[in-house]
């Protein structure tokens, strides 16, 4: 395992090299200046509350629709206990370790603030969990993204209290053993302070956010396959001018087209049917690249600015005013922004996906694109790229399904006193499928862009184009003649998922 690298959070809160740095690896969380003042504050506010004996909810109520159940001061710290162990309920696989170091850092970020009503022990414990790498175990299914994402943040805080399971070093442990290990003692939850641990967005936002990065890579290389393919196929880059996605007006679709036009500037095979050729305009999937990924980069920029607001957000409840000494109940914790964001990066994705798999399809056809049928010299002894284009359709369409909204459903809970409900967790969870899926789409276009280029030797490809090539050819050699093609894929794909292509599209997510 590697050393935690420390990371300065600024007083604004997580910019998107931060949320990077924490999908990274392990990292040591420094907080703002100040923090532990307003912490502390906001402790003795609740300390306040509880001596006063008013009824506050969450806080020596009942919780949801026992909500009008007066708690004794006495059985406060069993309250939130009990809490927490009847709120582990959540079933599935865990969720990958880059995601929880993520929610540990965004709900230490969120009760930092002084808003929540816990302890400076509490925060530091968090601390401690996330600057040695131990990171609880939490399945990641069971949460409908409000009242915040309850089941998963209860196994979490359950990992705190020595209850459950943390993995040290990339193996489960019992949570009990992990703390010995790296010397916290279990947690003893306070007045208010179960309630202030799941309460809050941040599972579903760590998985958003997760999924965004993951989505920009792979659009990245869908552009440049998108290039590829214009070359490949001879088509023309006419459609990239300027002066035509002036007169549009969308920021995203000038921005993909300045893009193209600078990925294919100074082609030779652009040059070699310059004049001469009787094609008037080329198919859909070609000419119409910067409406359609303008239009989908537009989704990925508003989902971004989105999850930059609800990673530094409060999202507890009841939220504590200690300069006031009050506690507002409100609806912070519903997760409808980040539900909305994750379905829109989802569907812009399989739009992504679709045109791709279309470009595939047209290579293919020696009818629309002048090359070898399947892209292979010898086609009917050899089938080429027959089937690598099925494969392609196959995740296109699971892909399709995959991007039917999830904000729009709602299930009432907690005997309809929550009546409505964001489903914001599932929809940002499905963007990891969804994105793997689209790395292997995009992966079979580029072998497919990467054929029909050098089909057309001796001419070459663009010059911005051909280090984008050889990367493809590092993984995967010409398609002389059939062979298995799977691992070929699989490691196109992976280039993707290191973000190798993000160089080539330069500030197109700035």
């Amino acid at each position: 395992m590697s050393k935690p690298r420390r990371l300065v959070l600024p007083e604004a809160g997580f910019t998107p090299a931060a949320v990077d740095a924490v999908l990274d690896g392990p990292v040591r969380l420094a907080l703002p200046t100040g923090w532990r003042k307003r912490v502390a504050a906001s402790a003795r506010a609740v300390a306040r509350i509880v001596s006063d004996g008013l009824p506050v909810y969450g806080i020596n109520t009942g919780f949801g629709k026992l909500a009008q159940r007066s708690i004794a001061r006495e059985a406060l710290a069993e309250l939130q206990r009990n809490l927490i162990l009847s709120h582990c309920v959540g079933v599935g696989e865990p969720l990958p370790d880059r995601v929880v170091r993520l929610v540990l850092a965004l709900k230490i970020a969120s009760l930092a603030r002084g808003h929540s009503g816990v302890r400076i022990a509490t925060v530091e414990a968090l601390r401690a969990l996330l600057g040695a790498d131990a990171l609880p175990v939490i399945p990641s299914q069971g949460s409908v993204g409000a009242s915040g994402d309850l089941a998963p943040l209860a196994h979490l805080t359950a990992a705190m209290m020595a209850l459950g399971e943390i993995r040290l070093a990339g193996r489960p442990v019992a949570a009990s053993v992990a703390l010995r290990r790296i010397g916290l003692e279990p947690v003893v939850l306070g007045a208010k302070e179960g309630l202030a641990m799941i309460n809050g967005t941040q599972v579903s936002t760590a998985l958003a956010l997760d999924g965004l990065r993951q989505l920009r890579a792979v659009f990245a290389a869908a552009v440049v396959a998108g290039a590829m393919s214009v070359d490949a196929a001879a088509a023309s880059d006419t459609p990239f001018d300027d002066r035509l996605q002036r007169l549009r007006g969308h920021r995203g679709q000038r921005d993909v087209a300045a893009c193209y036009r600078a990925l294919l500037a100074g082609s030779p095979i652009r040059e070699s049917h310059r004049t001469d050729d009787i094609r008037v305009q080329d198919p859909y999937s070609l000419r119409c690249q910067p409406q359609v990924m303008g239009a989908c980069l537009e989704q990925l920029r508003h989902a971004a600015g989105v999850l930059a607001v609800e990673a530094n957000a409060i999202t507890d409840n009841p939220i504590v005013f200690a300069d006031r000494g009050e506690a507002l109940s409100g609806g912070n914790f519903h997760a409808e922004p980040v539900a909305l964001a994750a379905d829109q990066l989802a569907i812009a994705m399989a739009e992504v996906g679709a045109l791709s798999e279309r470009r595939v399809a047209l290579l293919i056809d020696s009818s629309l694109s002048g090359l070898p049928p399947f892209l292979v010299p010898d086609a009917g002894l050899h089938s080429g790229f027959m089937i690598a284009h099925v494969t392609a359709a196959a995740l296109a369409s699971e892909n399709k399904s995959l991007a039917h909204p999830a904000s729009i459903d709602s299930l009432p809970t907690s005997a309809n006193q929550e009546d409505h409900v964001s489903m914001a967790t599932f929809a940002a969870r499905r963007l990891q499928p969804l994105a793997a899926n689209l790395r292997r789409i995009v992966a079979i276009e580029l072998l497919a862009a990467a054929q029909g280029i050098d089909l057309r030797r001796p001419l070459q490809t663009a010059p911005a184009l051909r280090p984008a090539r050889a990367l493809v050819r590092r993984c995967a050699s010409f398609y002389a003649r059939d062979r298995l093609f799977s691992p070929d894929i699989e490691a196109v794909a992976a280039l993707i998922q290191d973000h190798a292509f993000v160089p080539f599209v330069g500030t197109l997510f700035d």
